[in-house]
């Protein structure tokens, strides 16, 4: 288990690519996400976290769609995704900010809400602008067609999602005039050959890479702020170490009650 709070992310950043597609009045954001994968199953191997083949690929799905929709959002914007499905019951969270650059994400299969139906959560926050949230019911755990669907309700435009190769993907958007009869005409092979019949202009080119920024010292606060009562129940009877989880990528650390003290003295 990582448990050094003054260790720096050491993973490499994917390059997300942004064209638009000239005469079509479409943009179009792709990136293969081999490099993040790769260090999201370092940090599954790193802290012991273990999830189903489905519940991998429904997570992988997560992390390529949102990072495609961020990089094609303000760079002042970060974004929340939360998907509760029932049946399984669990929920699926991913989150990353455009400003720091960093995409991560976990499942939760424990202590999970029963709801009536299944939801998709969206929320986003801007620095100096009120924070925005959206819910859809969802009837699929698709990733990329939960996408879609977001899109046609929150965000009032239509999107599409394509698995360019098994770890390269691609997202178009319309945009104001879309040539829509050639947007929903779009197929897994014509977006291979779109490079070919149709004129793009590269827009912008941004990095993400896979990591939440959490930390021991950054949780002490977290854990300070509960109750004494829930404080003891946490370190047990003893005052044995505490395994802590990050709540948004389920790295665990080990914390003592000497350390929380610590903290707890300090003038704040």
């Amino acid at each position: 288990m990582l448990n050094d709070p003054n260790k720096e992310s050491e993973n490499d950043p994917i390059e997300v690519r942004c064209y638009f597609v000239r005469q079509r009045n479409a943009l179009l954001v792709r990136s293969d996400f081999g490099t993040i994968y790769r260090d999201y199953y370092l940090h599954l191997m790193q802290h012991e976290i273990k999830y189903g083949e489905k519940l991998d690929a429904v997570l992988k799905d997560a992390l390529a769609g949102l990072t495609l929709h961020l990089a094609s959002r303000p760079r002042i914007e970060s974004h929340a995704w939360t998907m509760s499905w029932q049946d399984p019951r669990y929920n699926l969270f991913v989150t990353g900010s455009n400003q720091l650059g960093n995409i991560t994400g976990r499942i939760f299969t424990e202590d999970v809400k029963k709801r009536d139906s299944n939801l998709f959560f969206s929320q986003v926050s801007a620095e100096g602008e009120p924070g925005r949230q959206s819910t859809i019911e969802i009837q699929t755990d698709n990733f990329f067609s939960i996408v879609e669907e977001y899109y046609d309700q929150s965000e009032q435009r239509p999107a599409r999602l394509f698995r360019y190769d098994e770890e390269d993907f691609v997202m178009v958007t319309a945009q104001p005039d879309c040539d829509l009869e050639w947007f929903h005409g779009l197929s897994d092979e014509s977006i291979r050959e779109l490079d070919k019949t149709e004129e793009m202009s590269l827009l912008e080119t941004r990095f993400y890479v896979f990591d939440c920024g959490c930390s021991l010292f950054k949780l002490l606060p977290v854990i300070g702020g509960l109750s004494e009562e829930a404080r003891n129940d946490l370190f047990g009877p003893e005052g044995e170490p505490a395994l802590i989880t990050c709540p948004r990528c389920g790295a665990r650390y080990v914390m003592t009650r000497e350390m929380l003290n610590l903290y707890l003295e300090k003038p704040q």
